[in-house]
């Protein structure tokens, strides 16, 4: 399993690897191949889209009961598995080339939904009003949040 060096343990998950290695593990993979000249942030974006539509069309016609024991099935589970490790080294590769760091864009993006979509309460009452109200009382309904 591949690790951080000189102590880094920023970006580690469970696996023991961290994004910056991975991040340079793709790059390498890429250099070795002569593919950076295709690896531009159109292209990058472009290739994510595709990937995550890969990943939704397993879900396609599935029910909602079905989507949810999707990893039940070894065979479904590896195809689950494929498709979200080709979202991420696309959107690792795309953080790569324009110099986002992915896990300080996220965060932030975190920090930004916790003032926009503050925390209710199940009867619609609490912190921000009533359902349907986001901060300053703005008309946002039910947002993901990622938005």
């Amino acid at each position: 399993m591949g690790g951080s060096t000189g102590g880094e343990t920023a970006g580690k998950g469970e696996s023991g690897h961290d994004v910056a290695a991975l991040q340079r593990r793709l790059a390498e993979f890429a250099a070795a191949r002569d593919w950076q000249p295709f690896h531009t942030p159109k292209n990058l974006a472009a290739a994510l889209s595709v990937e995550a539509s890969e990943l939704l069309e397993i879900f396609q016609w599935l029910t909602t009961e079905q989507a949810e024991r999707v990893m039940d099935e070894p065979e479904s589970a590896h195809r689950v598995a494929d498709e979200v490790a080709d979202v991420l080294a696309y959107l690792l590769q795309f953080c790569e080339v324009l110099g986002v760091d992915p896990l300080v864009a996220l965060a932030a993006k975190i920090d930004r939904n916790e003032v926009r979509f503050p925390v209710r309460r199940r009867d619609g009452g609490g912190v921000g009003g009533g359902a349907g109200e986001g901060a300053g009382g703005a008309d946002t309904g039910d947002r993901h949040s990622s938005e």
